[in-house]
């Protein structure tokens, strides 16, 4: 590899890292937010049914709901570091159907940050996948243990079915073109996995399988 493109690619690994962190960051003080805030809204009904007026409390309950809607809770997959990178991840996914059957252990072998990278990255590409078409847009998640294998699947909304260039398929990313993917490649080799991809027409699908506990 060239060093003008393997900078490139440290450059855009830390900066992918940063963006994940930040967006773990985000979710979780918005969680916070809606904590702080619970006591005040449940003040504000207290008053309203005490006064008498239910229509007003129910109105606010909708308000309420309307909010919480936009809020995704923090998953329960049993591991924490997982539960926070998948629930910065489906925050970001606005209008998309986001479903997750996942059961992981807490202590992997796979470092939190290189979880984060790959499974950040596939979901980066699924979301940016969904947003080129239009109707139903959805994104179905699969996590579990084989054994002392870490298995993920997820297949989304895609377009037309896409072309492929190497191991990778054509992507409409700004900036530094596929190393997302194939960093999120090289951190499963490096831990004897492997990470396989799917087009077809209105579906994609991604999976790997990696070793993940002693």
């Amino acid at each position: 590899m060239r060093k003008k493109t393997y900078l490139k690619l440290v450059d855009y690994q830390t900066e992918q890292s940063e963006k994940h962190l930040n967006e773990v960051r985000s979710i979780h003080k918005e969680m916070r937010g809606y904590k702080h805030d619970f006591h005040h809204h449940l003040q504000t009904l207290k008053g309203q049914l005490e006064a008498g007026e239910i229509e007003r409390a129910l109105a606010y309950i909708e308000q309420l709901d309307t909010q919480l809607m936009l809020v995704d809770t923090l998953l329960k997959t049993g591991n924490v570091s997982l539960d926070a990178i998948l629930s910065a991840k489906i925050a970001k996914a606005e209008a998309i159907t986001v479903t997750v059957k996942a059961n992981v252990p807490d202590i992997l072998t796979i470092s939190d940050l290189e979880l984060s990278i790959v499974i950040g990255n596939l979901l980066d590409n699924a979301i940016e996948s969904c947003r080129t078409v239009t109707g139903e847009r959805f994104i179905r998640i699969f996590i579990s243990m084989k054994g002392t294998m870490l298995y993920f699947s997820m297949l989304n909304t895609a377009g037309p079915k896409k072309k492929k260039t190497g191991s990778l398929f054509a992507t409409h990313k700004d900036g530094v073109h596929g190393f997302g993917l194939r960093r999120a490649e090289a951190i499963l080799e490096e831990h004897g996995g492997w990470v396989k991809y799917n087009s077809e027409d209105g579906a994609f699908t991604s999976e790997f399988l990696v070793p993940a506990i002693e």
